[in-house]
């Protein structure tokens, strides 16, 4: 007779035994997840990646989401122990775990590094911009009802993010004293398209560390008054870059008035100058842009200017010309070199400027419109278009395009879940 606790498997053990979870598995999971939302936040601003290509990425990084998930507490332990690093990746991967796994203790422990990570604070947000609506009703109810001001502004960003309306908890956080809390109100009003809130958006422009984020949320709401005028002020302050402000001033101002502020841009930042040209979409500015497409320094982003305004695809159309032989660009081989920065236009083709002004010889008396964007003037069934079909760059002016055209109505997210984007766009695929 076999003796109790026998070491000898029954016929259903083997079964069992196959489910359990593979901790290399689990932690290639973890990892993947963590380095793929990385990944995704240089692509969801990159200048040649579509709807199409960030959708593919989506769904490798949703997938291993749910290995995280089919693997139940394993998955949680190996996310949890990841938070060690504290990246905004494995932040992320921590706290939407956590959310799908309706797992209040970790979700507690992950909220509890915000206040103090900036990093961690971008993977939490990230992470309520991911996770499906159903999974954040009770953690946001939460969030929006605490009382310390950093989880109130959490709650606005998770509101903000899925383009649902907070409530009472708005208005009175556009009054806040604290700074933090404050900017989630005036971004999340703004991206709502809260308008009957716009007296509330206007008087944070004197409070200086938010006067810059009211300046855009109140011109995007549709002032174009004290709002615009400090927008610009803000946005021309220096010749450094200052996205998200001066790609919004370029659009929101008269187009004169815009063409000085480039002509006092151009000797001390002649990019910058170039990039804004795009942004204003004036064709009779195009074969000045071609000229630049000689300057390696300013080729590249001359040719972004150029598709911004023509919707001409350099690479389709075999616009484009190998790069300079001797060219470096980038991180260089040298390990004394301290300069690690990558290079701003990677990922821009290198126009061939004769090519390119036979294509516009041909095509100039089509573009006659005031402002020009992506090739035709700015309607809204255009950016709509534009939206469905274009880089992320252009998506971003697009939806940025439309809210100035009609204040009020709310902010499309080219961030977002690209099964998001796709239903809200109309198109098929998965939704949610």
């Amino acid at each position: 007779m076999q003796a109790p606790f026998s070491p000898i498997p029954t016929q259903a053990e083997p079964a069992m035994l196959s489910r359990l979870p593979i901790p290399a598995i689990v932690q290639q999971h973890a990892d993947e997840a963590a380095h793929l939302r990385h990944v995704r936040s240089v692509l969801v601003r990159a200048p040649h990646v579509r709807l199409l290509q960030l959708g593919r990425l989506d769904e490798r990084l949703d997938a291993h989401l749910d290995g995280l998930a089919v693997a139940g507490a394993e998955g949680l332990a190996r996310a949890q122990v990841a938070l060690e690093q504290c990246g905004c990746g494995e932040v992320f991967t921590a706290f939407a775990a956590a959310l799908q796994a309706r797992d209040a203790d970790l979700q507690q422990r992950v909220l509890a590094l915000a206040p103090a990570v900036p990093e961690a604070w971008r993977g939490i947000v990230s992470a309520l911009g991911w996770s499906s609506a159903p999974l954040l009703r009770e953690p946001v109810r939460m969030l929006l009802a605490a009382a310390p001001p950093w989880q109130r502004a959490l709650g606005l960003e998770a509101c903000r993010l899925h383009g649902v309306d907070p409530g009472p908890a708005l208005a009175p956080a556009l009054r806040a004293d604290d700074p933090v809390l404050r900017l989630s109100a005036l971004r999340t009003a703004a991206a709502l398209g809260r308008t009957e809130l716009l007296p509330l958006v206007l008087a944070a422009l004197d409070a200086p560390p938010l006067a810059g984020a009211a300046a855009r949320s109140a011109c995007l709401l549709g002032d174009r008054g004290t709002a615009l005028r400090a927008l610009e002020r803000a946005a021309f302050a220096t010749p450094a870059a200052c996205d998200p402000l001066r790609p919004l001033a370029v659009q929101a101002l008269p187009p004169e008035q815009a063409r000085a502020q480039l002509r006092e841009l151009m000797p001390a930042a002649p990019r910058e100058a170039v990039r804004a040209i795009g942004w204003l979409g004036d064709a009779r500015l195009v074969p000045w842009l071609i000229e630049r497409m000689e300057d390696v320094a300013l080729a590249r982003v001359a040719g972004e200017a150029f598709s911004t305004i023509t919707g001409a695809d350099l690479v389709a159309l075999e616009l484009e010309q190998p790069p300079p032989a001797d060219l470096q660009t980038g991180p260089s081989d040298d390990p004394d070199d301290e300069d690690v920065a990558l290079d701003d236009d990677e990922n821009l083709p290198w126009p061939d400027p004769a090519r390119v002004q036979r294509w516009w010889q041909a095509r100039a008396g089509a573009f006659a419109a005031p402002r020009c964007f992506v090739g035709a003037a700015p309607t809204p069934a255009h950016l709509g278009q534009v939206l469905r079909t274009g880089t992320q760059r252009q998506r971003a002016l697009a939806a940025q395009l439309l809210v100035l055209l009609q204040p009020g109505q709310a902010g499309f997210n080219v961030a977002a879940p690209t099964w998001r984007q796709r239903r809200l766009l109309g198109l098929p695929g998965r939704g949610g």
